[in-house]
């Protein structure tokens, strides 16, 4: 009962273990093999994203390389000195930089960044959130829990829908209120519309209390200056760090590996005393992120410095592919496959991020469905399925993955 795998030999010898201990299915020719096959598939591993949902969560988010050089690192030394330094400064200072922010620093995700925040500046306080904020997005990150556990006490403002300068005003004008931050958080994998009615920054930040803005999506500048041209069109109501930062927010908080391009992380940035005093609590340590996570984001910060985004980051290579080169690749593709049809798609930013923009994409359609089969490719391909066909759209593809498609399609329908 051999198994043809690469697992190591001690994995094999659990698995037909295992097999035996099936009873008497397990002394079929493929028996053990198939456990090595399924026990493979939940290996963490690469796959192709053909779904078009540019930062799709359950595959990653933005795809970004966090390769580490086998060598030491100058993470915590300050070479200048030859004394102990911080983690935080060389990243923190670039991000800074681009932010347009008096300082900034990292943890391992938003939601930590959101924790540290209230717990090192409200911590047994009252933080302001709009009831229309007080939301919940994937994987159960619900602002109320977030805030109970950092120490924080929630004070709800306005209603779901309407939220007005004036709620907030009388809010803090409550005898027992002790205001130490209002919070807004941008809504980002849903919408409201119809009557309603919101709060600006800009406006909150007349209320003599530090605004902290959770900007979620980590959109750098509004104006994409490392794009050529005006900035994409789905991007219109997005907020961004630079911009909230100007409008008065005292600190931002957003992810890393959503529109930024980047590896997982959280980063605050705003008011030096403020960013340092979250460097200063005691979670702060728990929630730092490693070497590898640090030198991916000096590497994209100092990408979008150059202006090299488009080159260098492959969320924004998916994101600027034109409609055009896409059809190009697409007949391309059909044509080696020798099925299958072009047909014109529309891709999504995904993983919370402009909820409801869509990007106009171009796809390739068989007929059936093999979603099944596909994701058992060597690479798997993850696509969807329509109306009973199979869909692979390209501007999640890259381009360098176009031969393992072609293969995969011909392995399924010829």
């Amino acid at each position: 009962m051999a198994l043809a795998s690469d697992l190591p030999h001690a994995i094999c010898v659990e698995l037909a273990r295992q097999a035996i201990a099936g009873g008497p299915d397990a002394y079929a020719p493929d028996a053990a093999a198939a456990r090595a096959r399924q026990f493979q598939a939940t290996l963490l591993g690469p796959v192709i994203n053909a779904t078009g949902v540019l930062l799709h969560t359950n595959l990653g988010r933005a795809p970004f390389a966090t390769a580490t050089p086998p060598q030491a690192m100058n993470i915590e030394f300050d070479l200048a000195t030859g004394e102990r330094g911080s983690r935080q400064t060389a990243v923190g200072g670039l991000l800074a930089m681009l932010c347009g922010a008096e300082a900034a620093m990292v943890v391992n995700n938003n939601a930590a960044a959101v924790l540290l925040v209230l717990a090192a500046l409200a911590n047994e306080r009252d933080v302001l959130v709009s009831r229309g904020e007080s939301v919940e997005i994937g994987g159960g990150f619900r602002i109320p829990d977030v805030m109970e556990q950092s120490g924080a006490r929630l004070i709800d403002v306005g209603t779901t829908n309407r939220t007005r300068l004036g709620d907030y005003s009388k809010a803090m004008t409550r005898k027992a209120t002790d205001a130490a931050l209002v919070l807004k958080v941008h809504p980002s994998n849903y919408r409201v519309e119809g009557f309603v009615e919101q709060t600006s920054v800009a406006q909150l930040a007349t209320l003599g209390v530090p605004v902290v803005a959770d900007i979620g999506s980590g959109l750098i500048d509004a104006n994409c200056p490392w794009l050529p041209g005006a900035p994409p069109a789905w991007l219109a109501n997005e907020p961004a760090a630079r911009q909230t930062l100007a409008d008065g927010a005292a600190l931002v908080t957003f992810s890393g590996d959503k529109l930024f391009g980047g590896p997982q992380a959280g980063i605050i940035a705003g008011r030096a005393e403020l960013v340092e005093a979250c460097k200063r609590h005691p979670l702060a340590r728990a929630l730092r992120p490693g070497s590898h996570v640090l030198l991916a984001l000096q590497e994209l910060a100092l990408a979008y410095l150059n202006r090299t985004v488009v080159d260098a980051v492959p969320f924004w290579q998916m994101a600027t592919a034109t409609v055009n080169d896409l059809t190009v690749r697409a007949h391309e593709l059909v044509a080696a496959v020798g099925s299958g049809e072009v047909v014109a798609t529309e891709a999504t930013p995904g993983a919370g991020s402009a909820p409801n923009a869509g990007i106009a994409s171009v796809g390739i359609r068989i007929a059936g469905d093999h979603l099944a089969a596909l994701r058992h490719q060597q690479p798997p391909i993850v696509a969807r399925n329509r109306d009973g066909a199979t869909v692979l759209d390209l501007r999640t593809v890259n381009t360098a993955d176009d031969h393992y498609v072609i293969a995969a399609l011909r392995a399924c329908v010829l």
